[in-house]
């Protein structure tokens, strides 16, 4: 069982980490996304996977509902995602429009927490994860 530990910046607003992506040719891309524990799935920004070359068109007509900063319009598999050094192989996401002003690539929801048990050092800025174990 991997455990690894990853760092953040404690003096940041929300838990925010650099992961990647691999598409499917094979390329790394690096993103930026925070923890959000009230998302119940992982979301990505279609700006960025329209960079990646995973997502092929862009809808500039979805609408944010107002008192939202994003919203959901389709599914896509991502080939390998590595979040705090863990790896996620077909995993299936959301594919959002997020708000410009937000500066981000994904939110990281519970579908991640629900496969990793992670432990959060705020003190320390330290994240610690590691698979379930089957039980």
């Amino acid at each position: 069982m991997q455990i690894t530990k990853t760092t953040f910046d404690i003096n940041r607003h929300h838990i925010h980490l650099e992961c990647a992506i691999t598409d499917n040719e094979g390329i790394k891309h690096s993103f930026n996304g925070i923890l959000d524990s009230g998302a119940p799935r992982t979301e990505f920004s279609d700006l960025f996977l329209l960079h990646t070359g995973l997502l092929t068109q862009h809808n500039p007509q979805v609408d944010i509902p107002p008192g939202l900063q994003s919203q959901k319009h389709s599914k896509i598999n991502i080939p390998l995602i590595e979040i705090c050094n863990q790896q996620l192989i077909e995993f299936e996401v959301y594919v959002a429009t997020f708000e410009s002003s937000w500066g981000i690539d994904a939110l990281i929801g519970l579908d991640f927490f629900r496969r990793f048990q992670l432990t959060i050092d705020y003190n320390n800025g330290l994240l610690i994860s590691k698979p379930y174990s089957p039980q």
